[in-house]
């Protein structure tokens, strides 16, 4: 009979709820540990509504990772009983050269992906909502949608609760480490010892391993939500989209049919600082680049927002995840990390919660990470 581990979760936010709830499942005996309590509005997992696609821009090795979660979003519904996300598809737009809309194509034709492309009349006549430009490629993803964040994080910290984890609440880690037959995890209260530790920390990475050989930078994000002056935003398809270029944003049509909410990429954010001290305030100039971006491609969007939400992302120099053993040896072979999402990881939180588990429990995960994974890693 195998002996049961027991596993540490630092941080149960994005990725450590959902280590927690595929660990729960799995036997294991988890204890997770959070600053603040699962689904706070603190950190990285703000705003309502997030994207989930079956199509990536980035990199088309990461399809079969988001096949993989996209099975867990649907077990992880029904297990709880809630509707965590909506298939309403994703319009995926920009011009048919940039490298972005090359790589989507391909991973749609690499993986079979379901979707249809749409010229300009048949957008105009679908989505009279957007405006594109001469040279635009449109792709709809139709294996796409919204997730609701803080739910899904609530909900998948609960579900672990249930299956036997313990979720310490307002409880700062403030060093995890190695020893020579397993973990310490020391807080405020003491110290506890683990054969394993899952260290999420979200935008807190570097202050809690301040001596990872890669630079995770935190960057200070902001959503905002629009009001619609036309009825088309709500009509009877309501795709999420992205646009690649010139410049990169995303949108989501609000679930309640009210608003529709903006993001922008990574360029376009300043630097978070002390994440312990996030500057939630937003200055009229940092709106400029919205109206822009609404009057050259979304004229029906009343160019004044009605609601603003600062938070943080982290982001690796490849925007590739760091996934996988701590680096280093002297028991770092006992902590799995999971950090630097640059702003496309809750679309597949599932799976690398999953993958995390298998970390943990196995020492190795059957998922295809070799192109995200800690070992041997460099950011060229």
């Amino acid at each position: 009979m195998s002996v049961r581990k027991r596993v540490a979760v630092v941080g149960v936010g994005t990725m450590g709820s959902q280590a927690a709830w595929r660990l729960a499942a799995r036997g294991a005996e988890v204890v997770g540990y959070d600053r603040y309590a699962p689904g706070h509005d603190r950190s990285a997992a703000g705003g309502e509504s997030r994207i989930f696609r079956s199509a990536h821009f980035e990199d088309s090795r990461y399809v079969p990772l988001l096949k993989h979660a996209d099975a867990l979003w649907e077990q992880l519904q029904q297990e709880t009983g809630r509707e965590l996300r909506r298939l309403t598809g994703c319009l995926l737009m920009g011009p048919a050269e940039h490298q972005q809309m090359a790589t989507v194509l391909e991973s749609i034709a690499e993986h079979g992906l379901d979707h249809e492309v749409l010229d300009a009349e048949a957008l105009a006549k679908r989505f009279p909502q957007f405006r594109i430009e001469d040279g635009d490629a449109v792709v709809l993803d139709r294996r796409a949608g919204f997730i609701r964040p803080e739910l899904t994080i609530q909900t998948a910290a609960r579900r672990a609760e249930q299956l036997g984890a313990r979720i310490h609440r307002y409880t700062t880690v403030r060093e995890v480490v190695p020893v020579a037959n397993g973990v310490e995890i020391r807080t405020d209260a003491g110290t506890e010892h683990f054969d394993t530790a899952v260290v999420t920390p979200g935008p807190w990475v570097n202050d809690l391993l301040p001596g990872l050989p890669w630079e995770v930078d935190i960057r200070r994000l902001i959503s905002a939500w629009y009001v619609p002056t036309e009825d088309a935003w709500f009509g009877e398809e309501r795709p999420a989209f992205i646009r690649t270029a010139p410049t990169h944003c995303y949108g989501l049509p609000s679930p309640d049919g009210v608003s529709v909410k903006l993001g922008l990429s990574r360029a376009l954010h300043r630097p978070a600082g002390d994440p312990n001290q996030l500057d939630r305030t937003v200055q009229p100039e940092e709106l400029e680049i919205f109206t822009e971006l609404i009057g050259r491609y979304m004229p029906d969007l009343n160019p004044d927002p009605t609601r603003l939400s600062v938070y943080m992302e982290g982001y690796t120099e490849s925007s590739r995840p760091l996934v996988g053993l701590l680096p280093g040896g002297q028991g770092n072979e006992h902590i799995v990390l999971l950090a630097g999402f640059s702003g496309h990881g809750f679309k597949l939180s599932p799976a690398f919660g999953d993958i995390a588990a298998d970390l943990a429990l196995d020492g190795a995960s059957p998922q295809p990470i070799d192109f995200i994974s800690t070992l041997d890693r460099t950011e060229a």
